[in-house]
C-alpha cells in the first residue's frame, strides 16, 4: 500500500494501492421511467430538485476530472435520457474526443428514449452504449420492470444501430427469473450483431426482498452455457469490471461482471458521482467525498481538484459485498440508482 499523501499538483489521480484511476461514470440523475425490482423499489421517493447539481455544474465536474487524467467518462442514472435536456452535456462532453483529451464518452440505458435520442448522441461523440434488458419475454420484461414498455426499449436498440451505435445488452441474471433465457438471450444477440454481459444482482438498496433469493451465480451459468456455446476466453478490455470471452459460433463476445462471486477490484479504476456531486470511490462501500461543496466555494478549479485528490486518496482496495441467506440488510444501503450503473 503507499503510504505517502497524493500530491495535488499532479495530474493523474492514483488511488492508495497504485491503481490509476481513469474512468468516471456520472450519475446525472436518480430518477428512472422503469422500477426494476432488483434495483429500487415500486415506491421510490427522489431527490427534490434543489439537491441535484445543475448540468453547468456536471459539466465543469466532468471537465475537471478529464484535467485530472479521467479518459473515459459513462453516463449513468437513474435513466440518464429522462433528464430534461441531457444532450447540451453530452455535447459539452463531446468536444473533448476532439482534443483527444477524452478517449470514450458512453452511456447506460434502458433504451426507453434511445428512439428520440440515438442520432444525437451518435452526433456528439458517442460510439458504444449499454442498454439493460434482463429478458426477451415481454410479460417478464414487465414483471421486472414495473413500469417498462419492452416494444419501445426494442425500437429504440434497433435505431441505435441505424444511428451506428454499437450496443451492449446487460443483463442481470436473477435466479427463478431469467436463469432459462440466457442461453436464447445470446442467441439473440448473435443474430443482431450484438455484444452481451451478464451481471450478478448486487446487494444494494431495500427492494423488498432477500437477495439471496435472486443471487445466481456467473460461474453456474458459464457452467450451462457451455452446453450449447463454445466460449473462448479473452483479454479484450473496456475499462470496466467484465470479464469477456468471444462466443465462437456467432463471433460476438460475451461478458462476466461477478462482484460476489469473483471479486474484481484489483484492477479497478473507476470512481462514480452522482447528480447531487457525491464521489462514491466503491461501488460497495458507504465512504464519499462531497464535491458539490468545493465546487460552489470558488470559480477557481484548484478548490475542486484538490478534493477530488483527497477523495481518491481515501480510495479502498475492494468492496464487502456479500450474499447470505441469513443476512437480509443489503450490504449498501443506497439504491443503485442513487450512485449510477
Amino acid at each position: 500500500m503507499i503510504d505517502h499523501l497524493i500530491d495535488p499538483s499532479t495530474e493523474q489521480l492514483i488511488d492508495p494501492f497504485g491503481r490509476t484511476v481513469d474512468y468516471l461514470r456520472v450519475s446525472v440523475t436518480d430518477r428512472c421511467d422503469f422500477r426494476c425490482a432488483y434495483c429500487m423499489s415500486e415506491d421510490m421517493s427522489f431527490l427534490p430538485k434543489s439537491e441535484v447539481l445543475s448540468l453547468e455544474e456536471l459539466e465543469r465536474l466532468c471537465r475537471t476530472f478529464i484535467d485530472l487524467g479521467v479518459r473515459k467518462l459513462r453516463i449513468t442514472g437513474g435513466e440518464p435520457l429522462v433528464r430534461r435536456n441531457v444532450l447540451w452535456l453530452f455535447q459539452q462532453l463531446g468536444r473533448h474526443l476532439d482534443t483527444g483529451a477524452l478517449d470514450e464518452l458512453t452511456l447506460t440505458t434502458n433504451g426507453s428514449q434511445l428512439s428520440r435520442h440515438a442520432a444525437d448522441l451518435y452526433a456528439a461523440g458517442v460510439r458504444r452504449i449499454n442498454v439493460s434488458l434482463d429478458t426477451l419475454n415481454p410479460d417478464k420484461f414487465l414483471a421486472i420492470t414495473r413500469w417498462g414498455k419492452f416494444d419501445r426499449v426494442m425500437a429504440g436498440i434497433e435505431a441505435a444501430q441505424q444511428a451506428g451505435l454499437a450496443v451492449k445488452i446487460n443483463a442481470v441474471a436473477l435466479k427463478n427469473f431469467n436463469e432459462d433465457e440466457l442461453d436464447g438471450m445470446l442467441a439473440w444477440c448473435g443474430e443482431r450483431g450484438l455484444d452481451i454481459t451478464l451481471i450478478e444482482a448486487m446487494p444494494m438498496g431495500d427492494v423488498g426482498q432477500n437477495r439471496a433469493d435472486q443471487h445466481l451465480s456467473l460461474a453456474e451459468v458459464r457452467t450451462i452455457l457451455e452446453r450449447n456455446w463454445t466460449l473462448r476466453d479473452n483479454d479484450y478490455q473496456t475499462g470496466g469490471p467484465a470479464r469477456y470471452v468471444t462466443v465462437a459460433e456467432t463471433g460476438r463476445r460475451l461478458g462476466f461482471i461477478t462482484p460476489l462471486s469473483h471479486n474484481f477490484c484489483e484492477a479497478c479504476n473507476r470512481v462514480r458521482l452522482t447528480c447531487t456531486g457525491t464521489l462514491f470511490m466503491c461501488l460497495g462501500q458507504d465512504d464519499a467525498a462531497d464535491l458539490r461543496a468545493p465546487l460552489r466555494a470558488s470559480a477557481d478549479d484548484e478548490v475542486l481538484r484538490k478534493a477530488i485528490h483527497e477523495a481518491i486518496a481515501r480510495k479502498p482496495k475492494g468492496h464487502d459485498f456479500i450474499i447470505d441467506r441469513d443476512r437480509t440488510n443489503p450490504a449498501v444501503a443506497r439504491h443503485m440508482s442513487v450512485t449510477g450503473g
